[in-house]
């Protein structure tokens, strides 16, 4: 399903009942209704970042939920679409933490490709409905994500935005890993702390530290 480490790590629970019923329900949405992001692109955050690969996990709520915009990564959308607030926000933190041009695209497959797991909590949605399939095992599902990422030994960090994203803070008690918690990115929060806060320089700040290498996160090159 995945194509990569996760498949040997997440078969028990691709066979558990609950797991099947999602994959059910799931169809079901995407077949009476619009629904992001396309359903190939639904496990994407995995089939990019290994388990084996992963240095930093960045949680997301939900997908984007207007058309075009969701593409199986967190606050990522393809080439060619314009900034979601929150993506536009992200981009300019980095910007201000790191020097960094704001890049055209706000597809983030680089930082992907750099270990970073671009998760979110609920894998799909239906359109213009956020939130829509919270109720269908998604969250069963990528809280076992988390729990088993939790227990990967060595140094990795979460990235937690957001009253949303903190509350699986529950789930991560290894010392080797740092947690980096704060306000959502969103407009309604990022000048509550978001701006200035410098996530991109702690998260490198501490895998250096750890003698892991850094996340090269210039989108710009």
């Amino acid at each position: 399903m995945i194509n990569n480490d996760w498949d040997n790590l997440l078969k028990p629970e691709f066979q558990k009942s609950y797991f099947i019923a999602l994959v059910q329900k799931v169809k079901d949405q995407y077949a009476i209704g619009d629904c992001y992001p396309p359903i190939n692109k639904v496990f994407d955050a995995l089939r990019k970042t290994s388990f084996a690969a992963t240095k930093v996990v960045i949680l997301g709520q939900d997908p984007y939920h207007n058309p075009n915009e969701a593409m199986g990564l967190c606050f990522s959308v393809p080439e060619g679409i314009a900034f979601p607030p929150s993506l536009a926000n992200i981009l300019t933190e980095l910007n201000h933490d790191l020097g960094y041009d704001i890049p055209q695209s706000g597809d983030l497959s680089k930082w992907a490709d750099e270990g970073v797991l671009l998760l979110n909590t609920i894998l799909s949605v239906s359109r213009n409905k956020p939130l829509s399939h919270q109720n269908l095992g998604w969250l069963t599902f990528t809280d076992h994500i988390i729990s088993l990422l939790n227990t990967k030994p060595g140094p990795m960090v979460f990235v937690l935005w957001g009253s949303h994203a903190r509350s699986k803070k529950v789930l991560l008690n290894n010392p080797q890993h740092l947690i980096i918690e704060n306000v959502h990115p969103s407009p309604l929060s990022a000048y509550r702390g978001f701006f200035g806060s410098k996530p991109f320089s702690k998260i490198n700040t501490y895998l250096l530290q750890n003698g892991v290498a850094p996340i090269d996160f210039n989108l710009c090159h």
